[in-house]
């Protein structure tokens, strides 16, 4: 009798599923400027130095892309690299733990090559130094050993193009963003921007998705295209398991209504962010340490995944004093002024 085949097991079936989750992402990416959807400022801007860098035959210039997660950082990297016909190398702030790892890195580039740097703002410090000359001057200085054996060794890099993705700008430092000559933030998309990316997507991925289904899912999707593409492919199996495949808006209510996502695109967090601030603390002001506290998550998820939105729809608004609701905050909450009084008063 043959043997039945192994099943992948602990890293081997984890690398192997990531590697499933990054091709999907690969398939629905847009490879030109004029196939990408939105951000119209940033993609002129690109345009611009990718054209001029390609008539000189020159190596295009530093460029920094920044704002919130999901917005297409990785995939303007991935098109300035097809539209100059060079390589990406990818990497993130984090992974770059010391000099030697960026040394490393950079000394493999090739001329012209693109290197794409996520995270930006979590280099640590000692390693950032480095970049100001391979940046500027295309050579970083290493030490190697230590103490009285310790000496400085120049290595010559060759010309090369650094983009890098920040969703926190304000934790660079004004020494590295001076060397970019390129710095352009990248903003939440409009529902009809967000319509576009739908289709694209359903078509990509072959799901038949009528209009009204495709403004359903966009105006759900939190202005965030990852978003936008991640709510699709669980709205097409509740079509193929519930429906008849083809993604209505009733199809895709029930969908995302079942992912306790309303119509505003508030999820199920959002709204206790905004009932704690109002049952508990009559709105504000209050820090966000205390919201992170009292809704059991990270200060840091709530930061960079649920604040800016919340802030961008004017359900919330940042203060020296801390957070507080605004009006549209109060009636997400169902709760009014008068009413967390009275709360406050019976407990």
């Amino acid at each position: 009798m043959p043997d039945a085949p192994e099943t992948p097991k602990g890293n081997e079936f984890l690398e192997k599923a990531l590697n499933r989750e990054e091709n999907r992402d690969a398939a629905l990416r847009p490879i030109s400027f004029d196939d990408f959807t939105g951000q119209p400022k940033t993609i002129e801007r690109l345009m611009i130095m990718t054209g001029a860098s390609r008539k000189r035959g020159d190596v295009m210039s530093h460029v920094l892309l920044s704002g919130p997660p999901g917005l297409g950082k990785t995939t303007l990297a991935h098109i300035i690299g097809h539209v100059m016909e060079k390589q990406v190398v990818i990497t993130s702030g984090p992974v770059i733990e010391k000099p030697g790892d960026l040394a490393g890195m950079l000394t493999n580039l090739e001329e012209g090559h693109i290197l794409f740097i996520d995270e930006m703002h979590r280099i640590p410090k000692t390693v950032e130094e480095y970049l100001y000359s391979a940046m500027e001057d295309y050579r970083i200085d290493i030490m190697i050993d230590q103490g009285p054996n310790a000496r400085s060794v120049s290595l010559n890099l060759p010309r090369f193009t650094l983009v890098g993705a920040t969703t926190r700008m304000g934790l660079l430092t004004a020494p590295l963003r001076s060397r970019f000559t390129l710095q352009s933030r990248l903003d939440y998309y409009n529902r009809g921007d967000l319509v576009k990316i739908v289709k694209r997507s359903c078509k990509l991925l072959g799901v038949p998705v009528k209009d009204d289904g495709a403004t359903e899912i966009a105006g759900r999707a939190r202005g965030t295209p990852r978003i936008a593409n991640n709510l699709i492919h669980f709205v097409r199996d509740f079509a193929e398991e519930r429906g008849d495949g083809v993604i209505t808006a009733d199809i895709a209510a029930k969908a995302l209504s079942l992912l306790e996502i309303d119509e505003r695109g508030l999820d199920e967090m959002d709204k206790r962010i905004l009932d704690v601030m109002a049952r508990h603390y009559k709105g504000g002001p209050v820090g966000l340490g205390t919201i992170a506290v009292a809704v059991g998550e990270e200060r840091h998820t709530l930061e960079e995944v649920h604040e800016p939105y919340l802030i961008q729809e004017g359900y919330l608004q940042r203060t020296p004093q801390g957070r507080i609701l605004t009006a549209a905050g109060w009636a997400i909450s169902g709760i009014s002024k008068a009413g967390a009084d009275q709360l406050d008063l019976i407990d």
